[in-house]
């Protein structure tokens, strides 16, 4: 499909948008409670972003490969750029300011949020490519179904398995005995190994309401409303017996983040695509470099932690201290706008990257 489907690129760079403010608050000890993920069970709208930028992969799967043949040249295409987001996230896990600028090998983060992306993207892409939709449907049931399964009734080491946060927990017990030290946390880690089955469907998901996108079905806000109430629903009777929670990345956490999503970009295509509404202009600015927006995002912020201007102080706590802290404002509020800061400066740089017809294809 040539032509663009704008609420689909404006849903994109808000959700790149969000997952740079979520990432860097002036400081972790005073963050507004939206702005945090849960604590284990449930969900808050921060937990919502990282299954949106997923689901809106599977989206674009559908207007990158719906006429594409499977042959070597999309395979190797397909492969190539989820090596590329793979390696980007080890980097960011190894890398250090001091030389060698590698972290000693045993505290290296192996998962992350660019590794799965990258892993999702590539199972989604080829499940796309070689099955029709309602064999794709069947594909998510099975995955979502079987995680149940094995998280719930799998024992760990002769233990009933748990779905806290426990050694018996499945997902968490493969992590540590796969990953070792080389985990987000000592007893797991939310991109983890098993977790990743299911945020596979997130990205199936993306890829039917891409196929409604691209249809010539009428009502299309209608069916996406339907769908995303539909999926909402699901999620949340699921969560009776197989809680919400985005570390585990739980099946009925994947139906409601993707309800969710359906929902929030059917109100933006009514807006954009259908009334002809103009808006958001500075989202599509950061939808066409969106993984590099983050990853620079990502790699300046671990820099500014890193780098002291003093025995004590890093340049974040600097200009935090600084810039924003102010005795008339409470803590949260001056953290809140050190990280709309960081996303101002962000937007800018997409939006000189867009004026000047730069897009780096990841």
């Amino acid at each position: 499909m040539k032509s663009r489907i704008l609420s689909v690129d404006i849903f994109r760079g808000a959700t790149i948008i969000l997952m740079i403010l979520v990432n860097t608050p002036g400081t972790w000890s005073n963050v507004y409670g939206p702005l945090l993920h849960a604590k284990w069970h449930g969900y808050t709208p921060t937990d919502l972003v990282f299954p949106f930028f997923l689901f809106i992969v599977g989206t674009s799967i559908v207007f990158a490969y719906q006429n594409k043949k499977a042959d070597t040249a999309v395979y190797k295409k397909i492969s190539v750029r989820s090596l590329k987001l793979i390696g980007l996230g080890l980097f960011l896990g190894a890398f250090t300011i001091i030389f060698p600028f590698i972290k000693e090998f045993a505290s290296i983060r192996f998962p992350g949020v660019l590794q799965r992306i990258g892993v999702v993207f590539f199972f989604a892409a080829m499940l796309f490519l070689h099955l029709n939709w309602k064999k794709l449907i069947w594909v998510a049931a099975v995955l979502l179904i079987g995680y149940w399964l094995l998280m719930v009734f799998i024992p760990v080491e002769g233990i009933a398995s748990t779905l806290e946060r426990a050694p018996n927990n499945l997902a968490n017990y493969l992590d540590v005995q796969v990953f070792g030290t080389h985990s987000y946390k000592p007893d797991y880690d939310p991109e983890g190994l098993l977790s990743t089955m299911p945020a596979i469907v997130s990205s199936l998901l993306g890829i039917f309401t891409g196929l409604i996108l691209t249809s010539k079905q009428e009502k299309k806000t209608t069916i996406l409303f339907g769908l995303g109430g539909s999926l909402l629903l699901m999620g949340h009777l699921l969560d009776f017996v197989f809680p919400i929670n985005k570390a585990l990345w739980t099946s009925s956490f994947v139906l409601v983040t993707a309800g969710w999503a359906n929902i929030v970009l059917a109100l933006i295509y009514y807006l954009t695509d259908v009334r002809g509404i103009k808006f958001g202009s500075i989202f599509r600015y950061v939808g066409a470099n969106a993984i590099v927006v983050y990853f620079l995002s990502s790699f300046i912020t671990k820099l500014f932690y890193s780098i002291k201007v003093d025995e004590d102080t890093s340049i974040h706590g600097w200009l935090f201290n600084k810039i924003y802290v102010h005795d008339f404002m409470s803590m949260e509020l001056s953290s809140l706008l050190y990280g709309l800061s960081v996303v101002s400066f962000y937007c800018l740089l997409a939006y000189v990257l867009y004026k000047r017809k730069i897009f780096i294809k990841v």
